[in-house]
């Protein structure tokens, strides 16, 4: 068994705890293996052990990265996640590429989009960012401008709303991390009951993966604990 597959069952055995904890069924939490950084070996070496969902951060490697598995793989089956900041000239690509988009932050974005998705593929999953914990650093809508956004891109063709997503602020304790995992979940609560067909909710990584399924995440975006520790240089 290689790392990878190893670790991929260690973060699988994780979420499933967290999940019986929760009493949810760990079916209803995706993995989303974030290989950003990481070559297509490591793409392969995880779709070998029955991953399917990945995450990218920046658009060029991800375009290499996904025409190098697509070779690799003829058959597909795979599916592409951005998770990057968007600058407006990278729309195209975007569309053109990836199954879904997490951090949709403005309807300029997300009008871009829509308007470059091709008509042959199916609608883009989008979910909408979502800056939880009010850093000045981070990117994603306010909780207060998030219900005009998500009403703007409910209505956009060939997108989907699945939901939304945030990157709090790190905290080491647990409880803390669930706060602002919860308040998310509240801002999801309320657009649902609002009318809007939601179900996803994109929260939780490699330090927080337990406090994000114990407050509702759907899909858990895990890189290091998966594919090792990151060399930016």
């Amino acid at each position: 068994m290689s790392t990878i597959e190893q670790n991929l069952q260690a973060v699988r055995d994780a979420i499933a705890q967290a999940a019986f904890d929760a009493q949810r069924p760990p079916a209803d939490v995706t993995l989303l293996a974030v290989s950003k950084t990481f070559g297509a070996d490591a793409v392969l070496a995880a779709a070998r052990a029955g991953q399917t969902a990945f995450g990218e951060n920046y658009l060029q490697e991800a375009l290499d990265k996904i025409a190098a598995v697509n070779l690799a793989l003829p058959q597909g089956g795979l599916a592409w996640h951005f998770i990057g900041p968007i600058q407006s000239n990278k729309t195209r690509p975007i569309a053109e590429h990836f199954d879904w988009v997490h951090t949709v932050e403005r309807e300029k974005i997300a009008a871009r989009l829509s308007e470059q998705r091709p008509a042959g593929l199916p609608d883009l999953n989008i979910c909408l960012q979502v800056n939880i914990s009010g850093e000045a650093s981070k990117s994603g809508v306010s909780p207060a401008d998030l219900p005009a956004l998500a009403r703007a891109v409910a209505q956009l063709p060939r997108l989907r709303l699945r939901g939304l997503m945030a990157i709090p602020e790190p905290e080491t304790d647990v409880k803390r991390q669930r706060l602002a995992f919860a308040q998310l979940r509240a801002l999801y609560e309320q657009l649902k009951a609002d009318g809007l067909a939601l179900d996803t909710l994109s929260m939780g990584m490699s330090a927080d993966l337990r406090a994000a399924v114990l407050e509702g995440a759907t899909i858990v975006r895990v890189g290091s604990a998966i594919f090792g520790s990151r060399n930016y240089s």
